[in-house]
């Protein structure tokens, strides 16, 4: 897993998200759930690496904003 970047996480309500997930749709799908909830600077690729399982996807979210209803 890469480091944290400081800057994502400078201040309380804001999170760096990775998500695990088997295939591309799944995590695209993670994160456009996330994106309906919080603000969020979306990803457009996921990352596989080589050896192993899966792909991953990182995300950056702001809490700080009032949760949308689910």
């Amino acid at each position: 897993m890469k480091p944290i970047n400081d800057a994502h996480v400078v201040e309380p309500g804001l999170a760096e998200v990775e998500v695990a997930a088997a295939d591309d749709q799944t995590a695209f799908a993670i994160q456009e759930l996330l994106a309906t909830r919080w603000a969020t600077a979306l990803a457009d690729r996921t990352v596989r690496e080589p050896g192993e399982p899966g792909v991953r996807l990182r995300c950056y979210l702001d809490l700080r904003q009032e949760a949308s209803p689910a």
